[in-house]
């Protein structure tokens, strides 16, 4: 991902509102992108991530429904885009089973909504649909998922984003086409960790939350093994997949994954005990003896083909991941901290150390050093 190429670059982002639609928010703001959001509003909480961080202070925010497709193509012909990320989506596995129809139709016809609109969009170079690692017909395999590898999904959620691979696909070829104006690519990515998610039945959040309210975390699938890393890290990737698509066209316009190392795909367990350890104060969790719906008890991600291809790499080991995300909740729980200015300076040290690992030395707007660590807050 090239810095100096967003500067000035019109940006379309679905689902900005979100928890990985701010950070890419912020992150596009610090570029120097002109950015447009569209998604349902953000919950009242104030310590959702959009509303403690402002991210809405730096960009046009257009609050609309993606299942709305007469909103939805009136905001993307204001704002002219150059390039469209698409996120926004019903993004919860057992919300899913409460709520298919929804699920289904925010996340398989939400995405036509888009697609079919960019076609009458002229100034649209490039489109990545953001996906997920669940897209893929998990078989429990122990090696990480490729490309290649079919479509499918065992709940309404991971079925959905199935769905909409097919969608993606379908439309390049019908629509995008190789020598077309628009490149289309999707992409695909594990569990996301990082400041600012409090999402319902998220590990994470959870966590926060019962360490909030002075309780034991309760664990539903300790065993259950999950490709973690930090949001910034697929972020990274649909950045740079995005900036190839506009140079390069219909040469990168297919399916990317962009997971962690072999090594960061964990358990539940391992998770859990890290974060309780870092926290400290008494943090602690417990097993959750209710059985929920099915989820998947394994899953891995192949990411050969971006590290390849795009020279895209995970810059933070889970373990620095964990310590950057437990930080950014200790500081929000803290309080008297700018949320705004401390996910700035999580950003910045997340480039410049890939900037380290590339070689390149990334200059960054802020300099490299760790975030500053605030006490521990009594629970």
């Amino acid at each position: 991902m090239t810095p100096e190429f967003w500067k000035g670059k019109r940006v379309f982002l679905t689902g900005h509102t979100g928890f990985k639609g701010s950070w890419l928010s912020i992150w596009l703001q610090e570029l120097g992108a002109s950015v447009t959001g569209f998604a349902l509003d953000a919950p009242d909480d104030p310590n959702t991530l959009f509303r403690i961080a402002e991210v809405g202070r730096g960009m046009t925010s257009v609050i609309g429904d993606i299942r709305d497709p007469q909103a939805l193509t009136a905001a993307m012909k204001a704002a002219q885009p150059e390039i469209v990320i698409h996120m926004a989506a019903q993004p919860l596995v057992r919300r899913s089973y409460r709520e298919p129809v929804e699920t289904y139709a925010t996340n398989v016809m939400g995405l036509v909504h888009l697609l079919d609109a960019a076609r009458c969009i002229d100034s649209i170079r490039a489109i990545v649909n953001v996906t997920s690692d669940k897209a893929y017909d998990n078989q429990g395999s122990l090696w990480g998922y490729r490309e290649i590898d079919p479509m499918g999904g065992h709940d309404p959620y991971s079925s959905s984003k199935g769905c909409a691979e097919l969608v993606t696909a379908a439309y390049r070829s019908s629509y995008f086409n190789e020598g077309g104006r628009i490149a289309l690519a999707s992409a695909r990515a594990g569990n996301v960790i990082g400041g600012g998610d409090w999402a319902e039945d998220r590990l994470v959040p959870d966590i926060f939350r019962a360490i909030a309210g002075g309780e034991a975390v309760c664990v539903r699938n300790p065993d259950a093994t999950r490709p973690w890393q930090h949001v910034l890290e697929p972020l990274s990737g649909y950045l740079a997949v995005a900036e190839r698509l506009y140079s390069d066209g219909a040469e990168f316009a297919e399916g990317w994954n962009f997971g962690p190392s072999d090594t960061d795909a964990k358990p539940v367990r391992w998770i859990v005990d890290r974060i309780t350890r870092m926290w400290g104060s008494g943090a602690r969790w417990t097993l959750d003896a209710v059985q929920g719906p099915h989820e998947a008890h394994y899953l891995k991600l192949d990411s050969s083909k971006a590290r390849q291809r795009l020279g895209w790499a995970p810059a933070w080991a889970l373990e620095t991941a964990l310590q950057h995300t437990t930080d950014w909740y200790r500081a929000s729980a803290e309080g008297g901290n700018s949320m705004r200015d401390l996910t700035i300076r999580q950003i910045a040290i997340h480039r410049a150390d890939t900037g380290r690992q590339l070689g390149t030395e990334e200059q960054t707007t802020a300099p490299a050093e760790k975030a500053p660590r605030v006490a521990a807050v009594r629970t």
